[in-house]
């Protein structure tokens, strides 16, 4: 996890009077100095050093942006851009974002707080943002043309509201949506409360990433922005598996997990070895009379779920969406099932035009894990990452938890893979196997047929050759 400090630059805070409710042309005239980041590792998290107090967040594969306090107004500088997203190592997208990356940095302040942000419009098109979740004035809410007008390019404009009640909230435009949002515009807003909530349990770590997906051809770098269903690349802050940074814990630490989902479909979020409960949603922390053990939780479109867990089972816990296609790369769309398929006969023939074909999927598709083959550039295997075992066989949403009774508090570095105690590993049993007992009757029926079948159909199933959606 790399430092910050290097990153944060901010301007002097110009004299003049400040109105608590509007930003007077002396403020304007002095903006908060943009701060910027490129790199995609996980970077700590941001101590405040003026302001209220809290306990901050750490973005997966981000940061928090800085801030200054004007007059007791807690000001921010956003700047809309085409940006470089390193989605995995050696795989690298242009998409639109904010202050560097996509997504944006994450915003966190304090119930009560007035918020002050500029945002500065360096796209090739207007935009706005809307604030989403967040209850405030409805000229400020961001949906250009109905609350506002939209921000032209070159042009900077203000919101500023009252942080009214503590929860985690999302940024995204709410002007030509389905392009700017499907290259990547989008951010974390995270409001803590001022004192402490009954509902809102202190925790030693808390985490928080934004569910994204993208359609970007192997060998291509940008998106396709209209495309509604067959998204090929599922992310985490725009990170792929194996680029997407893993939650290092400390053995018994509390530790909370924010997840924002802004792709077209839902995502079952599961997390092996341990149960957590869903504390909150967008709007706020769940009473506690609601609140259930689950070790999976269904993120729908424009939802946001905060889990609490007990991080009390040491090891490396995969963390991941439980659809399976969400776990895959872009390599993994568009492939037609060849399971018991003999390729025999047609592959020798190929091999008479094309030396180099090799027989893929007729026994399930580990074996491209395994092969050497020259892919696109720019872009990543569909199954990748290797484990202390071999291959995990994952792309997509998956990370990893990793659980450690010897992590520090505040320490985020990875440590490694986890070392099993003797005889907590699965093995190869060579001894004698007796045949496993089948079940061998045939399905039954609520009821007889009013016609009898006069003899045994053969379904022949043609598998559809596309991937048709999520």
């Amino acid at each position: 996890m790399s430092s910050r400090r290097d990153f944060f630059r901010f301007a002097g805070i110009a004299g003049g009077a400040v109105a608590a409710a509007s930003v007077s042309r002396v403020a304007m005239a002095a903006l908060p100095e943009p701060v910027f980041q490129t790199s995609p590792e996980t970077m700590a998290p941001l101590v405040p050093n003026s302001g209220r107090p809290y306990n901050p967040v750490v973005t997966l594969n981000g940061w928090t942006l800085p801030w200054r306090m004007n007059q007791g107004v807690k000001e921010f500088h956003l700047v809309a851009e085409p940006v470089v997203r390193e989605m995995a190592p050696g795989f690298k997208a242009h998409l639109w974002g904010y202050n560097g990356q996509s997504p944006g940095p994450t915003i966190e302040v304090v119930e009560g707080d007035r918020v002050r942000i500029f945002v500065t419009n360096k796209l090739p098109e207007h935009t706005s943002i809307h604030w989403h979740g967040q209850r405030l004035p409805n000229g400020m809410d961001g949906v250009a043309g109905l609350n506002q007008p939209a921000i032209n390019p070159g042009k900077t404009f203000v919101y500023e509201f009252v942080a009214r009640r503590p929860g985690t909230f999302m940024y995204h435009p709410h002007a030509d949506e389905m392009t700017q949002m499907a290259m990547g515009m989008m951010g974390f807003w995270i409001t803590h409360p001022k004192a402490k909530h009954p509902l809102i349990d202190e925790v030693q770590r808390d985490f928080c990433f934004l569910l994204s997906a993208y359609d970007i051809e192997p060998g291509a770098a940008t998106p396709k922005v209209a495309e509604m269903t067959n998204f090929n690349l599922w992310t985490w802050n725009s990170r792929i598996f194996p680029g997407i940074d893993s939650l290092n814990v400390r053995l018994n630490d509390k530790v909370r997990i924010r997840i924002g989902n802004l792709t077209m479909t839902n995502h079952p979020i599961h997390l092996h070895g341990h149960e957590f409960l869903v504390t909150g949603t967008d709007g706020g922390p769940t009473p506690k009379s609601t609140r259930l053990y689950e070790v999976t939780t269904d993120v729908a479109v424009g939802q946001m779920r905060q889990i609490d867990v007990l991080a009390d089972e040491e090891g490396d816990w995969a963390f991941h969406c439980h659809k399976s296609h969400h776990t895959m790369n872009a390599m993994g769309h568009d492939s037609p099932t060849m399971i018991g398929v003999d390729h025999r006969g047609v592959a020798k023939k190929i091999n008479n035009l094309i030396p180099d074909y090799m027989v893929m999927g007729e026994r399930g598709m580990a074996d491209m894990t395994e092969m050497e083959m020259p892919i696109p550039d720019n872009t990543i295997p569909m199954m990748t990452g290797e484990g202390p075992f071999g291959s995990v066989e994952m792309g997509g949403m998956f990370s990893v938890v990793k659980v450690r009774r010897d992590q520090k508090p505040g320490d985020y570095k990875n440590p490694g893979w986890y070392k099993h105690p003797e005889g907590t590993v699965a093995y190869e049993y060579t001894g004698p196997v007796a045949e496993p007992a089948r079940f061998k009757a045939e399905g039954g029926q609520s009821m007889p047929r009013k016609e009898k079948a006069t003899s045994d159909t053969v379904v022949k199933v043609k598998k559809p050759s596309a991937h048709s959606g999520h």
